[in-house]
């Protein structure tokens, strides 16, 4: 089997992962998974998918990850891994699913309007 890469992306983050059957290994823009991620929530959510479907250890992560902060980042990596998941057994959709890992958030950052400092902030109004 090639190697096929998949996109996730969250916010401004984007990430490439590539899955390959191995013993668990996962690495970050060529770091190790703890030092790119120090924080556990962030390892737990990369985590996510494999704990939903039982697939710990089984499949080495090598992912590139740009843009965006590190909430971002991992959860643009959490859904990586869970579409290279689905495309290896279809029948991990449904649980894939269910977790809500298969959905892109679609939330952005509002764009800021001119006349006013911030996208929604306005100028302190001044009436004389």
């Amino acid at each position: 089997m090639a190697d096929q890469i998949f996109v996730g992306r969250r916010k401004t983050a984007v990430a490439r992962v590539i899955l390959r059957s191995g013993t668990g290994i996962i690495t970050v823009n060529g770091k190790a998974f703890e030092q790119a991620f120090p924080e556990a929530v962030s390892r737990e959510d990369i985590l996510g998918p494999f704990i939903v479907t039982d697939t710990q250890g089984k499949y080495d992560v090598s992912t590139k990850v740009a843009g965006g902060g590190i909430t971002g980042q991992a959860q643009a990596i959490r859904l990586g891994i869970a579409r290279s998941l689905e495309s290896i057994d279809g029948n991990y959709r449904p649980k894939l699913k269910e977790a809500g890992f298969m959905t892109r958030d679609p939330r952005m950052v509002e764009r800021k309007k001119y006349g006013q400092p911030k996208a929604r902030k306005r100028f302190q109004f001044s009436k004389r």
